[in-house]
């Protein structure tokens, strides 16, 4: 390390010493608003509905009393800016939406916690620490800028997003108006640095008129999970039998629910649903016990049994459609939400993240197939080719290189089956802030789960690593 980097690291520990009773005020700020797209209450200037908005001023506020030129794009983003000697841009892209909070927190998911170094809350880790890391990583050069005149080569912009979670509506209505950063950045992945995501692809399978009030059936009514993109850690249905005379089982508990009728619900862990593994998918465990226990009528079963085979992998293996290949990890596809329609039909959604040995099309005909063997339609939803950028290119190997050179280490570039912003871009990477590696205390959950946690000391070092990196980024040719 040369004499000016170990400057710059005692000017950066400094400074980050300095803000970061600042940085924890503006992450509690922004968790206290339940940013969940509402497009039922949307309205101008608020296209993903009143929470989003909420936090995006929020997050605006944030970003002017960090020195930045913060700008509002009628209500679907915005930016803020750091104007260098250039008008070629570094620029970094994070979100300050979340998804819903679902059920099994011990703590109030709007109101951050901290306890024992870590910080609790919806989006403490997806996405809303991270944003307002890049905010104060830019707020770092607006206050070297002002004590010595002298401007970044290229100009700074901190992009806020508000719709990632769902349709990253939000990133297309930027790419239409304006244009595109010569490299970007989004902190909402794990280090040291991702250069490729996989596809990402959405299905519904829909019952025929089976359950509900149709004459003979069992299910009344089930339910379970929050968001497509998440594994659910509860669900439930009623049906028509007697409380008291249900087995019992593990993460099963059954209750009455009114005369002939009895509650049941199935406790998972519920995750991404990039990232299955730890996971115990709530809908999986319910259709099981349903069917185990007899709990359905002769076409309520072959739904259910379809519900065992969607649950019985969460590599796609007991669908048909497990894929790898030599640059990312195996195809993911997990059930997302349950619910009984008013019509009868039950609906089933799946998410898969696939790598580029197959397609959203070889994808869909496989699962269209699944769902005629069990009397029931697929409905294609999101298709989404994956993302790679080489893992050599000069911006990729100064993240790595900045990294490797703040923890020690000798990582290399990798892939994620999470979909970020960096796929919608040209010249973009996924950098941290998470760390898989790191110890997690068992009453810390997971980004889309319950108690939701991000390490103080790892958002610490983070905000160190992205300042860093950016000094370093601005150093090369774009």
């Amino acid at each position: 390390m040369t004499e000016n980097n170990a400057q710059l690291k005692a000017e950066i520990d400094e400074y980050v010493d300095r803000v970061w009773p600042e940085v924890l005020d503006d992450i509690e700020s922004l968790v206290s608003h339940r940013s969940v797209e509402d497009l039922a209450a949307a309205e101008d200037n608020a296209p993903w509905g009143p929470g989003p908005r909420e936090a995006l001023d929020e997050a605006l506020c944030i970003a002017n009393v960090c020195g930045l030129d913060a700008h509002d794009c009628d209500g679907y983003l915005g930016y803020a800016d750091l104007p260098g000697k250039s008008d070629k841009q570094i620029a970094t892209i994070a979100h300050v939406d979340v998804v819903p909070e679902g059920p099994g927190w011990h703590t109030d998911p709007y109101q951050m916690v901290r306890r024992d170094g870590w910080l609790l809350g919806r989006g403490v880790i997806d996405d809303k620490g991270p944003a307002v890391l890049s905010m104060y990583a830019g707020r770092f050069f607006a206050e070297r800028v002002e004590v010595t005149g002298e401007r970044l080569p290229y100009t700074l912009r901190v992009i806020l997003g508000a719709n990632e979670e769902t349709n990253m509506g939000d990133v297309e209505y930027y790419l239409a108006h304006y244009p595109e950063p010569d490299f970007l950045f989004t902190p909402d992945a794990e280090f040291p640095v991702c250069c490729g995501e996989k596809g990402l692809y959405g299905a519904t399978f829909v019952s025929a008129p089976i359950a509900g009030g149709v004459s003979g059936s069992v299910i009344a009514s089930i339910e379970g999970g929050s968001a497509t993109n998440a594994i659910p850690s509860l669900a439930s249905a009623v049906v028509r039998a007697d409380a008291s005379a249900l087995a019992s089982a593990d993460g099963i508990e059954a209750e009455p629910a009114g005369e002939g009728l009895a509650r049941v619900t199935a406790h998972g862990v519920g995750g991404h649903a990039s990232m299955p593994a730890g996971t115990r998918n709530a809908i999986g465990m319910l259709c099981g016990y349903l069917l185990d226990q007899g709990l359905c009528s002769d076409a309520e079963r072959a739904f259910l049994e379809l519900e065992r085979t969607i649950h019985a992998s969460t590599d796609g293996s007991s669908l048909g459609i497990a894929a790898t290949d030599d640059v990312f990890e195996p195809l993911t596809c997990i059930g997302g939400t349950i619910e009984l329609r008013e019509d009868g039909r039950i609906e089933q959604t799946v998410d898969a993240r696939f790598p580029k040995s197959t397609t959203a099309d070889a994808i869909t005909e496989r699962l269209s197939q699944v769902a005629a063997d069990f009397g029931c339609e697929l409905k294609a939803g999101r298709a989404v080719v994956p993302f790679y950028v080489s893992p050599d290119s000069p911006e990729i190997q100064t993240l790595v290189r900045c990294y490797n050179e703040y923890t020690g280490k000798d990582t290399k570039p990798f892939t994620i089956g999470g979909g970020t912003y960096a796929r919608h871009f040209a010249n973009a990477a996924s950098f941290g802030p998470e760390d898989n590696e790191l110890e997690t205390p068992e009453w810390v959950g997971q980004m889309h789960g319950a108690d939701e946690g991000a390490s103080e000391a790892q958002l610490r070092e983070a905000l160190k690593i992205y300042i860093y990196a950016i000094n370093e980024l601005m150093k090369l040719d774009l």
